[in-house]
C-alpha cells in the first residue's frame, strides 16, 4: 500500500470538490482547477478526499500516491496559494516587469522578454546592495514550476562563481577553480 496514497486529503472551509465522470473540479478563494482521475477510485466524505484502488494492478499502485498528491496540491493551491522567488546572482543582472512582461538582462547581447500566463501573479524586487529577486505566485504547482524553471532555464548557474538564475534558499555545488 502506498504511504502517501492512503493518507486522506482535508478539505479546508471554503473550498468545494466536485467529482464526476473521472473529472474532479477544486473551487476555492484564489481560483479552479481541474484534474482526470483514472485508474483509481476517490471517496468524498465531510471534509476528506480518500484515494482509493480497486485491485493491486502495476497501473494502480503507481498511480495512487500520484492523484493523492495533485489532489492535495490542487486543495493547497485554491486555498491558500504557492509561491517561487528566484534570485539574480551577477553583476548586472537586472529584473522588471510591466504587468505579464517579466524583463531579465542577464549578460546577453539582448534583454530576455517573458510573457508569464496570466494565472502566475509576477513580483520583481531590487534593492540597492542586494540581488534583484523575481517573485512568482500562483494556485497551480504545476504551471508555477514550469515557469519558474523557464526563467532558471535562461542562464543556470555556474559551480565556480554561483553565477545565474538560482531559487532563493537552493545549495549549489562549487568547485574550486584552477590550481597555479
Amino acid at each position: 500500500m502506498s504511504r502517501i496514497g492512503k493518507n486522506p486529503v482535508s478539505i479546508p472551509a471554503g473550498v468545494t470538490v466536485n467529482y464526476a465522470d473521472g473529472i474532479l473540479t477544486v473551487k476555492g478563494k484564489k481560483g479552479q482547477l481541474t484534474q482526470v482521475i483514472s485508474d483509481v477510485d476517490l471517496k468524498i466524505e465531510e471534509n476528506q478526499i480518500i484515494v482509493e484502488r480497486s485491485s493491486d494492478h502495476k497501473d494502480q499502485r503507481a498511480k495512487h500516491g500520484l492523484y493523492r498528491s495533485l489532489i492535495n496540491n490542487m486543495v493547497i493551491g485554491v486555498s491558500e496559494g504557492f509561491t517561487k522567488e528566484l534570485e539574480l546572482v551577477g553583476v548586472g543582472y537586472r529584473a522588471s516587469n510591466q504587468g505579464q512582461k517579466l524583463d531579465l538582462a542577464l549578460g546577453f547581447s539582448h534583454n530576455i522578454i517573458l510573457e508569464v500566463a496570466p494565472e502566475v501573479t509576477l513580483e520583481t524586487i531590487s534593492e540597492k546592495g542586494k540581488n534583484p529577486i523575481v517573485k512568482l505566485t500562483s494556485y497551480d504547482k504545476q504551471l508555477l514550476g514550469q515557469v519558474a524553471a523557464k526563467i532558471r532555464g535562461f542562464r543556470k548557474p555556474e559551480p565556480y562563481k554561483g553565477k545565474g538564475v538560482k531559487f532563493v534558499g537552493e545549495v549549489l555545488r562549487r568547485k574550486a577553480g584552477k590550481s597555479a
